[in-house]
């Protein structure tokens, strides 16, 4: 791999941390700063509505000026700016403003790498360089979960995030410096957004991408500390454990992804039946979600396996958007990706707060069931798309 796409994928690992860390911080940052689950559900769906935000201007950005000045320049005032402010937070209001600041900063790295895969190589391989991008730069989801809570124990959360505020900021210097840009595309049709939106095959593609990543984001980068903590009252090391468990799970899902469609010659069968493999765990978890912490953590792994097809269905997506849009095409399905997910943290953080307080364990429940039902919607509208393969 290119050296310049190895930075990218360095970069992506500080995206894959920043929506991940949350959840093993989340005991330090209630008795440090006051900051409730409610509080850092909002936080957390802040910082991915403003990343779906940005995937518009960011489809533009690097369509016009290419995946370096984008990326670069992105990365080092929200990346390493968000961080630092987030180290000085006094009040769950800071955290809020520091993930979104941390939203802007992340919103182009993944989408830069897309773009140089879909410029640059034969399209044929676009999910498995995509999938290989994702499971490496999952190695985010891992440093934010145990080793994040030894560092908040060892030398502090504020201290920590300094560090990575200086990383953000030598890694987007640094991706400024070398990131090769692809040929312009010379094209008489400048086209839009709105071109995008009128292939039909997108369509029903478009509402499984709004749910697919939703259950794993949202377990992983949030629930799993306040459910293990209050269902079978671990402690912030044992969640950091678990984080590490299931972030594993992820980047192994994705990884056995990305050259899937090739040995199946499918796209669609196989996002279906990965896809009701997440299904079942999400739905196993809401019937036993008190059986034992070890059943819990193994189903919230099956879940992070199976529901890590995202690379796969952008694939899908991609097949059908014409070169001269590749920017915006892929930023589009990454904006529907992202965006559902920051809708639903802030839904989840809501209906949460709303049953937990007659029902603390029904709440759970009924957070695992509502992820479930919107990813068995989202499916069932992509059985009738088009399957496609380059």
């Amino acid at each position: 791999m290119r050296a310049d796409l190895i930075l990218l994928c360095l970069a992506y690992v500080l995206s894959q941390f920043f929506r991940a860390f949350l959840a093993v911080l989340s005991q330090v940052l209630k008795e440090d700063i006051g900051a409730t689950a409610e509080h850092l559900a909002s936080a957390s769906g802040l910082w991915f509505l403003v990343f779906a935000a940005m995937q518009i201007p960011v489809g533009v950005a690097l369509d016009r000026y290419g995946p370096r000045r984008t990326s670069g320049l992105l990365l080092l005032i929200g990346g390493a700016g968000g961080a630092a402010l987030f180290a000085v937070a006094t009040t769950p209001t800071h955290v809020s403003l520091a993930m979104a600041l941390i939203g802007i900063g992340c919103s182009p790295v993944l989408m830069a790498s897309f773009y140089i895969f879909a410029r640059s190589y034969p399209p044929a391989r676009f999910a498995t360089l995509a999938a290989l991008m994702i499971g490496i730069g999952s190695i985010g989801n891992i440093v934010a979960a145990y080793p994040m809570a030894w560092a908040a124990e060892t030398i502090g959360w504020r201290a920590a995030l300094w560090g990575l505020a200086g990383i953000s900021g030598i890694t987007a210097i640094s991706l400024w410096i070398m990131v090769q840009d692809p040929p312009h595309v010379h094209h008489e049709e400048k086209g839009s957004v709105l071109d995008l939106l009128k292939i039909p095959a997108l369509w029903l593609i478009l509402p499984l991408l709004l749910v697919n990543y939703l259950p794993v984001a949202g377990v992983r980068g949030l629930w799993i500390g306040p459910y293990l903590t209050d269902t079978f009252a671990l402690t912030t090391g044992q969640i950091g454990q678990a984080s590490l468990v299931m972030g594993l799970a992820m980047i192994i899902g994705t990884l056995a992804y990305g050259p899937a469609d090739r040995i199946f010659g499918t796209r669609k069968w196989v996002v279906v039946v990965g896809n009701s493999g997440a299904l079942a765990a999400l739905f196993a978890l809401t019937f036993w979600h008190d059986t034992s912490p070890w059943f819990a953590i193994a189903m919230m792994a099956t879940l992070g396996f199976f529901g890590t097809s995202f690379p796969l269905i952008v694939a899908h997506g991609r097949s059908f958007i014409p070169p001269h849009l590749l920017g915006r095409g892929v930023t589009l399905l990454n904006l529907f990706g992202i965006g559902g997910v920051g809708v639903m943290q802030f839904g989840s953080g809501r209906l949460h707060s709303a049953v937990s307080a007659t029902h603390p364990t029904l709440a759970y429940q009924v957070l695992f069931a509502t992820f479930g039902a919107l990813l068995l919607i989202g499916l069932l509208i992509y059985l009738f798309s088009q399957d496609r393969t380059d």
